[in-house]
């Protein structure tokens, strides 16, 4: 294949996995919306989401714009430059204000007149994956910050600004190892996917096959796979994302599909949390 349709190639799969990952940030916010409500939902995910795509936009923004952080990286992967792409920014930047519009109405559920619901908080293992991260990042910072070599381009054995920009960019695949683990359990514990949507799964599954591919055919018209092992959280979240919107989709079509109308598992599941409000009344 000519390198000119691979370069269109990888053109089309990022556009398309743009739109198909910036739009699953809406199925969920406009499910909440329609049914006044977020139970059948947690806050984890959106609320991970934020620190998520804050890291991911910074990281991606320096690997792009920054001509220090791509004269380093070059110094580190034999000359080549980053795979990240304009899309990639955008993509971040949508997902970040989505993951902030998502996560207040679960903060915020009066005032989207909404029925407050159980999973409205963060939990306390979130809270500190949260906090760990934003440590860890900086404690890194720091080591760049007071390295002498911060700013070369040929020191590729010491600490560079582009370790910082590492560190902030693995803040995300942190994230995204963990952020879907809390809504696994609680559909388990639920026995339903109700007031989780499907569709921003499968446009998810979608997206994050189309980053894969498109990452690889920009490694191969490189001739160098270090497009990949240079750029790992690219690469690593496309596969965790598939494989965690498997479980969801299991768990949807096959185990759960079964379960009592709609109807009835909402107020199944809005049950406990109207008893919990008559124990705090």
């Amino acid at each position: 294949m000519s390198d000119g349709f691979l370069y269109f190639l990888s053109g089309l799969f990022g556009w398309v996995y743009f739109i198909c990952w910036s739009l699953s940030f809406y199925p969920q916010s406009i499910l909440n919306y329609t049914r006044k409500s977020t139970s059948g939902s947690h806050v984890d995910f959106p609320f991970l989401n934020c620190l998520g795509f804050f890291a991911y936009l910074v990281s991606n923004m320096a690997f792009y714009y920054s001509p220090l952080i791509r004269a380093q990286y070059a110094a580190r992967h034999k000359g080549l430059t980053p795979t990240v792409q304009f899309n990639d920014i955008t993509f971040a930047a949508n997902g970040l204000i989505m993951s902030f519009v998502v996560t207040s109405q679960y903060f915020f559920p009066r005032q989207w007149g909404f029925t407050p619901s159980l999973g409205n908080r963060p939990s306390r293992f979130i809270l500190g994956i949260f906090l760990g991260c934003i440590l860890g990042a900086g404690i890194i910072i720091f080591v760049v910050a007071g390295s002498p070599d911060r700013d070369s381009v040929t020191a590729i054995d010491s600490w560079v600004w582009l370790d910082s920009i590492y560190a902030v960019s693995y803040v995300k695949l942190i994230v995204t190892f963990i952020k879907y683990t809390p809504q696994v359990l609680f559909n388990y514990r639920n026995k339903s996917t109700v007031g989780w949507s499907i569709h921003q799964i499968l446009l998810d599954f979608s997206g994050s096959f189309l980053s894969i591919a498109q990452q690889a055919v920009d490694s191969y018209i490189q001739h160098d796979w270090s497009g990949i092992t240079g750029n790992p959280v690219k690469f690593s979240l496309g596969n965790i994302s598939i494989l965690y919107n498997a479980i969801f989709l299991v768990q949807h079509f096959i185990l759960y599909r079964d379960a009592e109308s709609k109807a009835e598992e909402t107020d199944a599941l809005l049950g406990p949390e109207r008893d919990l409000e008559a124990r705090t009344d």
